[in-house]
């Protein structure tokens, strides 16, 4: 069947289905990654720079790639990126070495860089074909909570299964490894997603002799990276605010590293395994991520009381605490309610941060600001992930988790300049959303 056949409802249910088998597998690694590195003899510092490598990764081939998806086709370039997603996830399950985890750490980023984007255009222009103009951001909406619900409930499947420990209880191995079982399910699973994409994710064939052109397209657009990003440079370097914003996005990547990276480790110290640990972060991750919805919701009523800069403030600055209690508090029971409380908060920044972010956009510029923003994201975090791992091995983990926690809360002071403009405007009898430098 064409795309060009499928009804918007058909195409819906089917961007549905992909958008579940593509997080239903992460759900099942989401956090116990780096307790599997640890676990197999990795320092704190190394397994840091894993995550390091998958992002800088990222980094380098975000704008590189962007331009495929457009340039070849949705399909070929999603189906490729589920290719590489089953190769990595594997390259995990099999690594016992630094070097191993390195490789694997950078196809996973390479998978991130493709996959980001050509599922969502895929639905939206065949929803277009058939009803041209049509409105989706309901349907984006549901996908939205559907990408949440699959990695909730991974998670919490994953938690039940390192408890059950079926290779130990069931097979009698005793020396293996319930962790290790989670990231082959996963493997699994990513297969499913990628057969699942190359079923029934349809698009029409390119014209006769067109593709060495569309191919020809997107190497030179890929080219065109080096001065993109110097474009995006500029672009920072004249807008005070606009550069104010990103850079509370960079320390807001620091603060993430201590409940994104560092917390799972936090946990086994406390509980005193990797097994115990894991069982717990599934379901703890899936609670995590309903309270990220929740600081999401309160952050629309936050913002329409104090404004949108001060909601973005107050955002940062609680999940920066949060960060830093992490880090204080002495058992299990505390350092979960602790992780809950953060990344409720870091929900309850990410709307305000991105409303600022297109305040300061203009139409022809904000794929290219919120690349930037993005971009930068993950640099930071490969920086400083590696540097917060050798003060985790040779000072303590908790230092490193509170340490970072703390930098973190420096990022409330970049959102200044944006507060500074929307108090001017408030005060000028303007309404900000139509002041932004958008012609």
């Amino acid at each position: 069947m064409s795309a060009t056949h499928l009804s918007p409802r058909a195409a819906e249910r089917r961007f549905y289905l992909l958008t579940t088998t593509r997080w239903l597998p992460v759900g099942f690694v989401v956090g116990i990654f780096i307790l599997v590195q640890t676990n197999r003899g990795l320092s704190i510092a190394q397994a840091a720079t894993i995550g390091s490598v998958m992002g800088l990764t990222c980094f380098f081939l975000e704008l590189p790639t962007s331009g495929f998806a457009d340039a070849v086709g949705r399909r070929p370039v999603y189906v490729a990126a589920a290719v590489i997603n089953v190769v990595a996830i594997t390259a995990y399950a099999v690594a016992q070495s630094f070097w191993a985890f390195v490789v694997a750490g950078a196809l996973m980023g390479a998978f991130r860089a493709l996959d980001s984007g050509p599922l969502e255009a895929w639905f939206v222009d065949t929803v277009h074909t058939t009803t041209p103009g049509v409105d989706v951001d309901g349907p984006l909406s549901r996908a939205g909570s559907i990408l949440g619900g699959a990695i909730a409930l991974g998670a919490v499947l994953s938690g039940l299964l390192i408890w059950w420990n079926p290779a130990a209880t069931v097979f009698g191995d005793e020396d293996a490894s319930a962790l290790d079982v989670a990231v082959w399910v996963s493997a699994v699973l990513s297969v499913v997603h990628l057969v699942a994409a190359w079923v029934v994710m349809k698009e029409p064939r390119p014209a006769a002799g067109s593709e060495r052109t569309r191919v020809a397209h997107a190497l030179i657009e890929a080219r065109q990276t080096p001065v993109v990003i110097k474009s995006g440079l500029v672009l920072l370097g004249r807008n005070r605010v606009l550069m104010g914003i990103v850079l509370a996005e960079v320390f807001w990547s620091i603060g993430m590293i201590t409940f994104e990276a560092f917390m799972p480790l936090r946990l086994e110290e406390m509980v005193g395994s990797a097994q115990e640990a894991g069982a717990l972060v599934g379901p703890v991750s899936a609670a995590g991520w309903g309270l990220f919805s929740v600081g999401a919701w309160l952050a629309g009523t936050t913002s329409s009381r104090i404004g949108v800069a001060r909601a973005a403030v107050v955002g940062r600055v609680l999940n920066a605490l949060g960060a830093v209690v992490m880090g204080l508090v002495m058992g299990p029971v505390g350092l979960i309610a602790a992780y809950l409380f953060t990344y409720s908060m870091h929900g309850l920044n990410g709307p305000p941060h991105e409303a600022l972010l297109h305040r300061e956009a203009e139409a022809k510029n904000r794929s290219t600001v919120l690349s930037i923003n993005s971009m930068m994201a993950f640099l930071a975090f490969g920086v400083a992930g590696p540097v917060f791992g050798l003060m985790a091995d040779r000072v303590s983990l908790a230092a490193a988790m509170v340490t970072a926690g703390a930098v973190s809360i420096l990022g409330a002071f970049f959102y200044l300049p944006a507060r500074r403009k929307e108090r001017r405007l408030e005060r000028d009898g303007s309404r900000v959303v139509e002041t932004s430098s958008a012609p």
